[in-house]
């Protein structure tokens, strides 16, 4: 299915622990002189107006990036919404995709591959990323297209894998795509989203994700805003495959510090190692 467009949800609160974790750990791969390489399975367009119509219908951001737009703390958190800022003016408008947090964050050296199948969507993609000599745009199937270019040239770095699970079994789908990338690329970092809902499908995946990837260490990290309920997401969560070092104290102190910017009346934060590093 290519329903999805992610224009109405951008800027949202799962945007920002997906977006925070992402800048994280390109900075953790800025630490060190040697170039890295970022791709990503479902890119979407990069760049989003959040004065347009699908913004504005849903109005997520108004829950999620605008709450932060003033907030000014001198740490990750704060980094973060520094990019954000740099790319509007005194007004909040765009809003920045992981692709774009990617872009801006590249140095000279590093390579960025995204991958996008919805046809209309790849093409303001590729418009979007014109300008980026680092950055190559491919309109296919993400988890084809990634797989075809592991190991990557440079040969550190990270991938991001950020279905829209409109499928059920999708989740399914990104726990049999990991046994199959680590096999040809098992020192490459790996960042899976994926949203938090009442049917619970992420824990089957998450499930057959440890079962099949015996030798990597996995941390899981969730953000919930509201309590659980039947209909609609209330959580976002990020599986970190091959994390940096030093990644889960960073989450255990920002995540929290997140959800107490968002002022929800039930945010709530889990961080756990699934399987620790060997």
């Amino acid at each position: 299915m290519l329903s999805y467009q992610h224009g109405f949800h951008a800027g949202n609160f799962a945007d920002l622990h997906k977006h925070l974790t992402l800048a994280l750990l390109l900075e953790s791969l800025n630490r060190k002189t040697k170039p890295w390489s970022y791709l990503e399975t479902h890119s979407g367009r990069g760049r989003y107006d959040l004065h347009d119509a699908q913004a504005e219908k849903t109005g997520e951001y108004l829950e999620g990036i605008a709450k932060l737009w003033g907030l000014n703390v001198d740490n990750a958190l704060g980094r973060y919404l520094d990019l954000v800022r740099s790319l509007n003016d005194s007004e909040l408008h765009t809003y920045p995709g992981s692709p774009l947090i990617a872009a801006e964050m590249a140095r000279d050296d590093d390579k960025i591959h995204l991958m996008e199948l919805h046809p209309q969507e790849a093409q303001v993609l590729k418009r979007n990323f014109r300008q980026y000599a680092q950055v190559g745009v491919h309109h296919r199937d993400g988890y084809e297209g990634v797989l075809s270019m592991l190991p990557p040239k440079p040969n550190r770095g990270l991938v991001l894998i950020d279905p829209a699970y409109e499928v059920k079994t999708e989740y399914l789908q990104v726990a049999g795509f990991m046994p199959k990338a680590l096999r040809v690329w098992g020192n490459g970092s790996f960042a899976i989203w994926y949203p938090v809902l009442g049917a619970n499908r992420h824990e089957e995946m998450i499930s057959a994700m440890v079962k099949n990837c015996p030798d990597v260490a996995i941390l899981r990290s969730e953000m919930h805003v509201a309590e659980p309920a039947e209909r609609g997401m209330f959580g976002s969560g990020m599986l970190l495959i091959n994390p940096p070092w030093q990644l889960d104290q960073q989450l255990a102190e920002l995540v929290p510090s997140l959800l107490n910017s968002l002022a929800v009346e039930h945010g709530k934060s889990a961080l756990h190692w699934l399987r620790e590093p060997a």
